[in-house]
C-alpha cells in the first residue's frame, strides 16, 4: 500500500501541469454566451491563461491532489487490493475487484476532484486559483452536496483506470520485458512502452467521461448544478457542430498525460517496492523464497 501511495504522489507532482492544461482545454469549450467554440479556439484560450501566469497555472490544484493521494488512494487501493485478496487473486487485479473498487471508492474520491477542478475554474477571469476554504464554505451552505457532482462518470473513469492502468499495464510491461530482454530492455523502458500501448485505449474510453466531469464540476457551486443527462446533451451539441473533435477535446493531451502518469506511477511503485523489500531483507525481517529473483 505504501509503495502504491508513493508512486501515486510521484505521478501527481509530475503530471499536474498537463492535468491543469487539459482541464482548461475542455472547460473552455463554450464561450461567455454558452455556445460551443471550435476546439482550436479553446486550446488557444487555455494557452493564453498558462502564458499569463505559468507557475500558478502549473501548480493549480496540486495541493488537493496531493492531499487526495491519501483521501482518494487509500480507499481506492485499499478496496481494490482488499477485494483482490478476498477473491484469492494472489496480487492480480480482476474485473470484479476493479468494478467493486470503482463504485465503493467514488464517494471518497469525488470531493477531491471537485475541489481540484473548482480551483482552476476561474483562472480565465481572476488569473488565480480559487482558495480551498472558499470552495468548502460555498459547499457547506448546501450541506456539501456540490462536492459530489460528477460521481457517476467518475465511477466509469475509475473502472477504466483500474482495469487498464492498474491491471493491464503491469501485465503488458511484464510481457514486453520478457520478449525484449535479449535487447537489454530494462524495467523503465518496458514500462514506458507498456504505458504507450495502453494509454490510447485508456484515453479513448475515459476522455468523454473526463469531459462530463469537467462540465459537471466547473459550474458555479452556488448556481444550478448540471446533471449527467444535461452534460451528455452538451457533448452531443458539441459533436453536431464540431464532429469527433468536439467529443474528444483534449484527447492528445490525455494520451500524453496518460503515458507520463502511468509510467511515473508504476516506476515509483516499483522503486519503492524494491527499496522496502531490500530493506526488509537486510534487517532480517524478510527472507525471500529460495530461487526467487
Amino acid at each position: 500500500m505504501t509503495a502504491y501511495l508513493g508512486g501515486s504522489a510521484f505521478q501527481t507532482v509530475l503530471d499536474n501541469p498537463v492535468t491543469a492544461y487539459r482541464q482548461l482545454v475542455q472547460q473552455y469549450a463554450k464561450d461567455a454566451a454558452g455556445k460551443p467554440v471550435d476546439p482550436k479556439v479553446a486550446t488557444a484560450e487555455a494557452t493564453a491563461v498558462f502564458k499569463a501566469n505559468p507557475a500558478a497555472a502549473c501548480m493549480s490544484g496540486l495541493i488537493p491532489r496531493i492531499i487526495g493521494v491519501g483521501f482518494k488512494r487509500v480507499p481506492k487501493f485499499g478496496i481494490l487490493l482488499g477485494l483482490s485478496f478476498f477473491l484469492g487473486e494472489d496480487g492480480t487485479i480482476s474485473a470484479t475487484a476493479a468494478f467493486g473498487a470503482s463504485v465503493l471508492s467514488a464517494p471518497f474520491i469525488n470531493p477531491i476532484r471537485m475541489i481540484e477542478k473548482q480551483q482552476r475554474a476561474y483562472f480565465k477571469t481572476t488569473g488565480a486559483e480559487k482558495p480551498i476554504a472558499d470552495i468548502l464554505k460555498e459547499s457547506a451552505k448546501q450541506n456539501f452536496q456540490p462536492l459530489f457532482r460528477g460521481t457517476v462518470p467518475l465511477m466509469g473513469h475509475s473502472l477504466a483506470s483500474a482495469l487498464l492502468g492498474l491491471a493491464g499495464q503491469p501485465k503488458l510491461q511484464k510481457y514486453i520485458k520478457n520478449e525484449l530482454s535479449h535487447y537489454g530492455i530494462g524495467t523503465f523502458v518496458s514500462g514506458l512502452l507498456a504505458s504507450a500501448a495502453v494509454t490510447p485505449i485508456y484515453v479513448a474510453v475515459t476522455n468523454p467521461l473526463s469531459r462530463l466531469e469537467v462540465i459537471m464540476q466547473t459550474s458555479k457551486i452556488d448556481g444550478k448544478s448540471i446533471g449527467v443527462m444535461e452534460a451528455c446533451k452538451e457533448m452531443v451539441t458539441d459533436s453536431k457542430q464540431f464532429g469527433l473533435r468536439g467529443v474528444f477535446r483534449g484527447q492528445g493531451l490525455g494520451i500524453a498525460k496518460g503515458i507520463l502518469s502511468l509510467t511515473a506511477f508504476h516506476q515509483g511503485r516499483i522503486w519503492l517496492t524494491d527499496a522496502f523489500r531490500n530493506h526488509n531483507i537486510s534487517n532480517g525481517s524478510y527472507v525471500p523464497p529460495v530461487g526467487s529473483a
